[in-house]
């Protein structure tokens, strides 16, 4: 086994971690790696529907935000693959979402410190006070341990689907998170009815490829969600400047249970559905509804779902439902469901060895530094820093693309000690925090 010291080694390789791959790329002062198990960047591949678009404007690349000349733009791989006039007569601001995989996969087979393949196993603090880490590498293919030697870290694992309780134990072909939707349309194809629940813009895109294929399939069709309305994502201008360095500071400073709340009422900031999609759906019922023609369709909010067993003669499922504003409750059959359930944070079985160097909070969350440090319990020289698992700290913009570049040159200035990535202010026309008099 070899031993190398690195000034930064990230654990996972997603949008966030890659960003950052290439703000550093042409920095030199910095040598730096990142670990992905996954043979290649995929993101949310289950996802990739034909249609979808990101809910962002082609800015919130992996560098832009930071620097518009950096090579990994995605005007610059536009030009390398010779779509430049092609965007350009698109005539929109959002890059299909298929697209955003390609550049970002396009990006990342240029970026030597990105190696795939390749599983972080642990990783053990060395020294009192803390001086570097011990990072032990698995090669995925052949087994192979490399151990290294970081002095900061970067996490940047992402999350991972969640399905509730009710949900668990089925038959995972009938039943599933809709991450995975892509692996299943045959599945779907199949099925006499299908239930989607959730209201936000995964559930959204899948509803409306099921409904585009229910008129040849002759399957009915179920959407379901708890909330009140399937509501459109809070677009309007000022409403957006909440993905501002600016509300990201002020909302910070606030106290932790005015955090939590003032998070829980701002789902539409960041799980609502695109307009585009609404209409796309609203179309799709229109146009199938033409003539009086009665559809098998069924959109249902204000309704929860507390029970899924499956039927006596094994040909589906019962949901058991609860309108919850009545108080009624009722049954619904379906032979597929699908599980627009969202996702929760991932804390990576590497970590195990750090859980007792790292401040959690009562609800077992990380406790963050504004500048986006992992709070540790004993004085340490290096530095944990993370892209995930902060909402509670950081608010609404955490998972926001465009924001992480951002974060990304706040953690590379913070790694050389000095200013790389100029951070500005002035970003927003709104005024979150009162000036002291």
């Amino acid at each position: 086994m070899r031993e190398s010291t690195y000034d930064l080694i990230g654990v996972g390789i997603g949008p966030f971690n890659l960003g950052l791959a290439a703000l550093l790329d042409p920095i030199n002062e910095v040598n730096a790696l990142f670990f992905e198990q996954k043979p290649e960047f995929d993101w949310h591949p289950g996802m990739l529907i034909e249609g979808t678009r990101l809910q962002v404007p082609f800015m919130a690349d992996l560098v832009t935000m930071a620097d518009p000349t950096n090579p990994y733009s995605y005007l610059n791989y536009l030009k390398d693959q010779n779509r430049l006039y092609n965007f350009y007569f698109l005539q929109r601001l959002e890059m299909p979402r298929n697209e955003y995989n390609h550049y970002c996969q396009w990006a990342a087979r240029q970026l030597e410190s990105c190696q795939f393949g390749t599983k972080v196993t642990s990783i053990v603090p060395i020294g009192t006070p803390v001086e570097r880490y011990e990072v032990m590498i698995e090669n995925v293919d052949s087994g192979e341990v490399t151990k290294y030697y970081a002095k900061n870290l970067i996490l940047g694992v992402g999350t991972v689907p969640s399905l509730p309780p009710s949900l668990q134990g089925m038959n995972g072909n009938d039943v599933f998170h809709s991450s995975t939707f892509l692996e299943h349309t045959d599945r779907c194809k199949e099925a006499e009815s299908i239930t989607v629940i959730g209201s936000g813009q995964s559930s959204a895109e899948i509803f409306r490829e099921l409904l585009k294929d229910r008129p040849k399939q002759g399957y009915s069709l179920n959407w379901i969600t708890r909330s009140q309305g399937f509501f459109p994502m809070e677009e309007t201008r000022l409403s957006l400047e909440h993905f501002s360095p600016e509300y990201v500071n002020y909302f910070y400073d606030l106290p932790q249970h005015q955090k939590d709340e003032i998070f829980s009422g701002q789902q539409l900031l960041y799980k609502g559905i695109s307009p585009h999609t609404i209409t796309d759906i609203y179309n799709l019922l229109y146009e199938q509804s033409v003539g009086g023609e009665k559809m098998d369709v069924t959109l249902m909010p204000l309704t929860e779902i507390n029970g899924v067993k499956e039927k006596e003669d094994g040909t589906g499922y019962e949901l058991e439902c609860r309108q919850w504003q009545k108080d009624k409750k009722f049954l619904i059959e379906s032979e597929v469901v699908v599980a627009g359930t969202g996702y929760r944070p991932l804390i990576p079985k590497c970590l195990e060895d750090l859980n007792d160097l790292i401040e959690w909070d009562e609800k077992g969350r990380y406790q963050v530094t504004k500048d986006y440090r992992l709070r540790l319990k004993k004085e340490s020289n290096s530095t944990i820093f993370v892209h995930s698992g902060m909402q509670h700290t950081h608010g609404v913009g955490s998972t926001n693309l465009g924001l992480a570049v951002n974060r990304n040159k706040i953690i590379i200035n913070e790694v050389l000690g000095k200013e790389i990535y100029p951070v500005l202010e002035g970003n927003i026309y709104q005024q979150f925090e009162v000036e002291e008099q």
